[in-house]
């Protein structure tokens, strides 16, 4: 019987397992993610060692498919560290596909994550801007790719029509992630998300993070702004090194034991 644990951060869920002894079977995870014949999930993450950080966050999507990084899945694997393997720590240092993270637990219970300087040039995507399904996009990697499209009543989009229609577009070799902006005020924002391999998901937090790279080009300040998603809202700020700091929740919901 192996243990699993479900946690979510802003509705972006997760199933955790605890592989230090390397003997989870990979080839379940699609099975495990699927939310009718399986536990559920957005995506499924083993928490193995590391020789260089407190722990190594092994992600993958839904489908089963590699993923490089995960914003919110970053902050889940914090907490899960922290209550699991009865850790003391306020500041966990994390290794992942796109290089180790910094987390701070916050006083609040909240926990922010340095995601690092977004990247602008990338062979995953074009240099410039393109206009896909009359929407103009622009691209950013945040460790993964993704492409970023401002809409005025985000009500329109139909995100699971459109959504798929760009991830799989040819001008993306190894597929894409897609955010949809709305624009409430100067400091808060409504966001709706495609992720790559997993579909539609109530948040993203390197989604996130490239919402804020693409928004920081307009913006007169480093102050911290909101981004609503349907599962609930994330914070962005960057640092003196123009380092994003993604802030939100991690949440426990429950655990179980799968044969």
């Amino acid at each position: 019987m192996k243990e699993f644990y479900k946690y979510h951060g802003a509705g972006n869920d997760f199933i955790i397992i605890d592989n230090r002894d390397k003997s989870f079977d990979i080839k379940n995870i699609k099975l495990l993610c699927d939310r009718h014949f399986g536990i559920g999930a957005d995506g499924l993450i083993l928490l193995e060692s590391s020789d260089k950080a407190d722990c190594f966050m092994n992600y993958y999507n839904a489908d089963g498919s590699v993923a490089e990084m995960c914003g919110n899945g970053v902050r889940c694997i914090a907490k899960f560290f922290i209550e699991q393997i009865k850790s003391h720590k306020r500041e966990l240092s994390i290794d992942t596909r796109a290089g180790v993270k910094k987390v701070v637990c916050n006083d609040d219970g909240s926990f922010s994550v340095n995601m690092g300087i977004p990247v602008f040039s990338h062979l995953d995507f074009p240099e410039k801007s393109l206009k896909l399904e009359n929407i103009e996009f622009n691209f950013v990697s945040m460790g993964n790719p993704h492409a970023v499209g401002i809409v005025k009543d985000l009500s329109l989009i139909n995100i699971s029509e459109i959504g798929p229609k760009i991830e799989t577009d040819s001008h993306f070799p190894n597929k894409i992630n897609v955010e949809f902006i709305e624009k409430v005020s100067e400091d808060y924002f409504k966001v709706k998300v495609w992720e790559r391999g997993s579909g539609a998901t109530l948040a993203c937090g390197t989604g996130a993070c490239a919402v804020y790279a693409i928004l920081q080009k307009n913006l007169k300040n480093k102050d911290e702004i909101t981004l609503e998603f349907p599962g609930g809202n994330l914070h962005l700020s960057e640092n003196e090194k123009d380092e994003i700091i993604l802030r939100g929740e991690a949440m426990f919901v429950f655990k179980g034991k799968m044969e």
